[in-house]
C-alpha cells in the first residue's frame, strides 16, 4: 500500500482517543467539529421563495443557491424542501436538476438529501451496475454508528425494495463479504472503555491468526476489528507491537491481498484516526491526473456536520498543504466555490 507509511507515520502517535466534550454546567456536550451550522435566523418559507427565484432567473443564480445551501444545516434544508413543494407544487430537487449541470448539480442534490438517505443512495450506487465500488461500502459501514447503520438498513429496504444484506451477499464474496456483513450487524462496542487484559489477549489472538501460523485466520481479524471500540483497538495495536516484530498494519499488508486487505486496513485506519482516514481519501482523489469528483463530493458532504474541521486540520498535517488549496487547483467555477464553502475558512 503506497500510502501506508505516510498515513501511519503522521498519525501513529495518536494512540489515545481524545475526549471531545465541552465542560460546563449540567450534562457535558460533545464539541462540534463540523463546518456547517444551523442558520440562526432561519425562515423556510423565505428560503424556498429565494431559491425558486434563483432557479427561475435568467441563467440561474448559482451564487444565491450556494449561499442558502451552505448556510443551512441539513435539518433546515429538509424543512425548506417541504415548504418548497407545498408552495410551488414541484420538488426542489427536480427544479435544481432542470437548472444545474455536472458536478455542481451533484453537490447541491447531495446536500438536499438527509444523511441516512444519502448513505443508502451511495451504497445502492456502489453496488448497482457493472462492478462494485468496494471502498465506498467499507467507508460507510466502518465510519457510521450502530444506530446509523440500522437506519441505513431500514431506508435501503424501503427505497430499493431489497435488503442491503442480500445485495452485499450477491455483489461480494469470501472474506470481504464476511467483513462487510459483520459491520452491517451494527453491534460494535461504542463505549470509550478500555480493558488492558482484553487488549493483550486480542493482540495475541491476532498474532497467532496471522504471523504465527501457516496461512491466515481472517475470521479472527474480522471478529476483533469489527466489534471493539476505537480506544480498545488502539491499545490492542500497541500490545501487538509487544508480541510481534512489526506493527499490525504492516502485518496486514504482508499477510493479506485484495479487497479484504484494503477492507481491514481501512477499519484499522478509521479506528486509529478517522479524520486522517478521510484526509487521505481526499488527497488521493486529487493526486495525479484527473479528479475523483465523486469522492470529493461524498466526503465533504457526509462529514460537513460531523468532523470536517478535523479532516481539514489532518490534511494540512499529513500533506503540508491546505485542503482548500488543492481543491482550488483541481476544480473551477461554482463547483469550486461550493466545495470551498463546505470546507470553511482555511
Amino acid at each position: 500500500m503506497s500510502f501506508l507509511k505516510t498515513f501511519f507515520k503522521d498519525v501513529f502517535h495518536k494512540t489515545d482517543q481524545v475526549d471531545d466534550t465541552v465542560k460546563g454546567k449540567g450534562n457535558p456536550k460533545p464539541e462540534y467539529h463540523g463546518t456547517v451550522t444551523p442558520y440562526p435566523s432561519f425562515n423556510a418559507t423565505q428560503d424556498a421563495a429565494t431559491l425558486q427565484s434563483a432557479i427561475q432567473s435568467k441563467g440561474v443564480d448559482e451564487d444565491v443557491i450556494i449561499a442558502i445551501l451552505l448556510k443551512r444545516s441539513n435539518e433546515q434544508r429538509q424543512k425548506v424542501k417541504v415548504v418548497y413543494e407545498a408552495s410551488f407544487g414541484k420538488k426542489l430537487e427536480a427544479d435544481l436538476k432542470s437548472g444545474l449541470r455536472s458536478d455542481f448539480e451533484d453537490v447541491c442534490l447531495a446536500l438536499l438529501m438527509d444523511p441516512t438517505h444519502y448513505d443508502a443512495h451511495l451504497l445502492r450506487k456502489a453496488t448497482k451496475g457493472f462492478g462494485t465500488h468496494e471502498d465506498i461500502l467499507v467507508e460507510i459501514l466502518a465510519t457510521r454508528s450502530n444506530q446509523e447503520i440500522r437506519e441505513i438498513n431500514r431506508v435501503f429496504n424501503k427505497e430499493y425494495k431489497t435488503e442491503l444484506q442480500k445485495v452485499i451477499q450477491d455483489e461480494t464474496k469470501g472474506d470481504f463479504a464476511s467483513a462487510l456483513l459483520a459491520m452491517l450487524k451494527a453491534n460494535k462496542d461504542e463505549s470509550k472503555e478500555v480493558d488492558m487484559n482484553l487488549a493483550q489477549k486480542d493482540a495475541e489472538i491476532l498474532f497467532e491468526a496471522g504471523e504465527n501460523t501457516k496461512g491466515i485466520n481472517v475470521s479472527a481479524f474480522i471478529d476483533i476489528l469489527t466489534k471493539r471500540n476505537a480506544s480498545q483497538l488502539s491499545k490492542t495495536f500497541q500490545q501487538y507491537a509487544n508480541v510481534s516484530d512489526v506493527t499490525l498494519p504492516k502485518a496486514l499488508e504482508m499477510e493479506l491481498r485484495g479487497d479484504i486487505e484494503k477492507c481491514l486496513m481501512d477499519i484499522v485506519k478509521c479506528s486509529w484516526n478517522t479524520p486522517a482516514f478521510f484526509a487521505e481519501k481526499l488527497h488521493l482523489a486529487m493526486k495525479g491526473h484527473g479528479t475523483g469528483d465523486d469522492t470529493l463530493i461524498r466526503v465533504l458532504v457526509t462529514r460537513s456536520e460531523v468532523d470536517l474541521k478535523k479532516i481539514v486540520k489532518e490534511y494540512k498535517a499529513m500533506y503540508g498543504v491546505c485542503l482548500q488549496e488543492d481543491i482550488q487547483k483541481d476544480t473551477r467555477g461554482h463547483y469550486e466555490a461550493i466545495l470551498l464553502g463546505l470546507c470553511g475558512a482555511p
